[in-house]
């Protein structure tokens, strides 16, 4: 529930005296006072939680035994120091596993060259050369026998028929060298083809051979590494300075989500168990170990073991009604009391407000405000002690403040639909309805920022009673 409440107006040297006799054991029904200036600041008040700077839950990377535990509960450590030391044979054996399958993987097998595919072509035959020498051997014994005849007629016509002959057969035997060259090279051509096309399905069958071969290594790569990182986990250091917590820090859950990573292969776990125990702004699940963290106790990946808080800076999240939330902004001023430091106040600043409802238990909606939480003072002014994380407060956050305002007390305002009307004295003395408009709304005093002014008497006690003409005291 939202509660406003206002600044202490100082305003009784500056309300209006009684203008109505009345008797001494009675008070007047209708009080009237008069319009004049104070401080008019409006507060919002929500329940709010203090919380640390970070707050970081480390686990185990992997299945294994606690080697050493270099920290109590209560601690103050620094940034990089060492917590707990984690013996685990497993996760070293599956490094060693990794390391030899990225070997193998980058080893470079004997590659596939396109340039290794086979070249087809046929060589141009000469299917006459044989026949031409018989001829030719032919027609040489023809020329010696005709030149042994006498008659140099008979003789010179035997020649000239063999010349004849001879000419004719050499015609013959070139246009047939002509065709099969012809039809050489026509074959060739076509083996050409055959030979480009067999090239390329060789160099694609390259190139995925290269591709599957390159996505083998990747993966042996990242897997090596993840099984590297889970190793180097096992010494487990402080994310950040800050007070040391054995095992995880109060809340619900760790337990199941120790034994869902426990089923992960040990390189997925280490991964996972290490994004869970990233720093955060709220609490980690207890360890799934569900004991003492101490030297020798097994543990299984993803048990908290220890838990580091950042308090050097300590901030309040408070729960601000929707009624309210859209007069807070960043930088409002706020005041916040603890349960447990009576008496103490506690300066606060807004750093942010959320956009994410929360449903209330009255069936209305609340949003998430953070705010920076300051030093505190007892009403003494002794320094209140520093909270801790988890502690519940009240936030009281001065959304509207007027230091010098036309103010009159809330008991004067009457609501009436969406106006809000004060009931103003006349010269004659009778009531005036009259509407006005509002500013910073304290508890006991609220701003009048349009309808008043300064001087006016009004109705400041029953002014619920009073109807227009009424002749007031």
């Amino acid at each position: 529930m939202t509660i406003r409440r206002g600044l202490p107006p100082l305003l009784l040297s500056l309300m209006a005296v009684l203008a109505a006799a009345c008797t001494s054991e009675e008070a007047p029904k209708v009080q009237i006072g008069t319009v004049a200036r104070a401080p008019v600041s409006e507060v919002v008040e929500a329940p709010a939680t203090v919380g640390a700077r970070a707050t970081a839950t480390l686990r185990s990377p992997a299945a294994g035994t606690v080697a050493k535990v270099y920290v109590q509960d209560g601690d103050k450590v620094t940034k990089g120091q060492i917590l707990v030391r984690i013996s685990s044979p497993q996760a070293r054996d599956q490094l060693a596993q990794a390391r030899r399958a990225e070997r193998q993987a980058s080893a470079s097998p004997r590659a596939m060259s396109v340039a290794a595919a086979p070249g087809l072509r046929l060589p141009a035959p000469n299917l006459t050369a044989s026949l031409d020498r018989e001829v030719a051997r032919g027609f040489a014994r023809a020329r010696a026998a005709a030149r042994k005849v006498e008659d140099r007629r008979v003789r010179a016509q035997l020649l000239a028929a063999i010349d004849a002959a001879r000419t004719q057969h050499r015609a013959q035997s070139a246009a047939l060298n002509q065709i099969t060259r012809d039809l050489t090279r026509s074959v060739n051509r076509s083996l050409s083809q055959m030979s480009g096309q067999i090239g390329a399905g060789l160099g694609g069958l390259t190139a995925s051979m290269a591709s599957l071969r390159s996505a083998s290594a990747s993966q042996a790569r990242a897997l090596a590494k993840a099984a590297q990182a889970t190793v180097d986990g096992l010494v487990v250091k402080a994310p950040f300075g800050g007070i040391v917590t054995l095992g995880g820090a109060p809340g619900g859950g760790g337990a199941n989500l120790g034994a869902l990573l426990g089923q992960l292969p040990p390189a997925l776990a280490g991964q996972a168990g290490a994004a869970a125990g990233g720093a955060s702004g709220g609490g980690a699940a207890p360890s799934a170990a569900g004991g003492t963290i101490a030297s020798g106790v097994p543990v299984s990946a993803g048990d908290a073991l220890v838990t580091v808080t950042d308090v050097s800076k300590l901030s309040l999240s408070a729960d601000v009604d929707e009624t309210d939330v859209l007069l807070v902004g960043p930088g409002v001023r706020a005041e916040a009391e603890l349960d447990a430091v009576t008496g103490a106040t506690y300066k606060a600043t807004v750093t942010g407000v959320g956009v994410t409802p929360k449903e209330g238990t009255t069936g209305g909606v609340s949003y998430p405000v953070r705010l920076a939480l300051g030093a505190g003072t007892y009403d003494g002014g002794d320094a209140a002690p520093a909270p801790k994380p988890g502690m519940s407060a009240v936030v009281r956050l001065t959304v509207r403040e007027s230091p010098d305002a036309v103010a009159v007390p809330a008991s004067s305002v009457v609501t009436s639909g969406r106006e809000t009307v004060l009931w103003v004295v006349r010269g004659d003395g009778t009531a005036e309805r009259r509407v006005v408009t509002l500013g910073a709304q304290g508890e006991a005093m609220v701003e009048v920022t349009r309808g008043l002014t300064l001087g006016e008497r009004v109705v400041v006690r029953g002014a619920d009673s009073v109807r227009p003409g009424q002749t007031l005291p």
